[in-house]
């Protein structure tokens, strides 16, 4: 009977201790969670931060290629008309969609063929228009002022074909659209939109 009560006594110890070990075990398996999602949280935030200064980078590297592209114009063109070239864009920005704006890009284009706003009035007509003729003004952007730039480091022959693309990809000529996407992946891998962000990251 001793033994009996003696062992029934040692069982309710064994289990007493079993219980205190299964709640330290548990309490250290919530603690290495805790401590996981904190990493975890920790490592996002790091490569969001690495991404975003990465991209930040490369839209003021594509600035400068703007304003070393835009010193070209010095050479070209007088002072004055510099300031008309300015005006007639400028009447498009406060107008925007208006047939104000429209003429004014219009009368751009076709009185200075080399300028630099030259290459964006035609991608602004480009987003202006509709049906051949915005394939039209897209296509001339793309083919013949590439090289010009958006203050804020937008390349037009980048984002004519991205928006041509798109206008290819809408009229079901898939075909064009997936050329002109790979050739912004494959010539302009660092050309960015007007927030900044790379063009080859938004394409899917």
């Amino acid at each position: 009977m001793k033994k009996t009560i003696t062992g029934i006594f040692s069982l309710i110890a064994f289990i007493s201790v079993s219980a205190q070990d299964n709640d330290k075990l548990a309490e250290l398996e919530k603690r290495v969670l805790e401590l996981e999602k904190r990493i975890a949280v920790i490592e996002s935030s790091s490569i969001r931060q690495s991404v975003e200064t990465i991209a930040g980078q490369k839209a003021k590297e594509q600035q400068l290629k703007a304003r070393q592209r835009m010193q070209k114009d010095l050479s070209v063109y007088s002072q004055e008309q510099l300031r008309e070239i300015e005006s007639l864009y400028q009447i498009a920005n406060r107008n925007w969609r208006s047939q104000e704006a429209k003429d004014s890009l219009k009368q751009l284009v076709a009185k200075y063929g080399y300028a630099n706003r030259t290459g964006c009035a035609l991608l602004y007509l480009g987003q202006m228009s509709q049906g051949n003729e915005r394939e039209e003004y897209l296509k001339m952007a793309m083919d013949v002022f590439s090289d010009c730039y958006y203050g804020d480091g937008v390349q037009v022959g980048a984002y004519a074909r991205y928006y041509l693309a798109f206008y290819y990809r809408e009229n079901g000529q898939d075909d064009k659209a997936k050329e002109l996407f790979k050739e912004i992946k494959e010539k302009y891998p660092d050309a960015v939109d007007h927030k900044g962000r790379q063009l080859s990251e938004s394409i899917n």
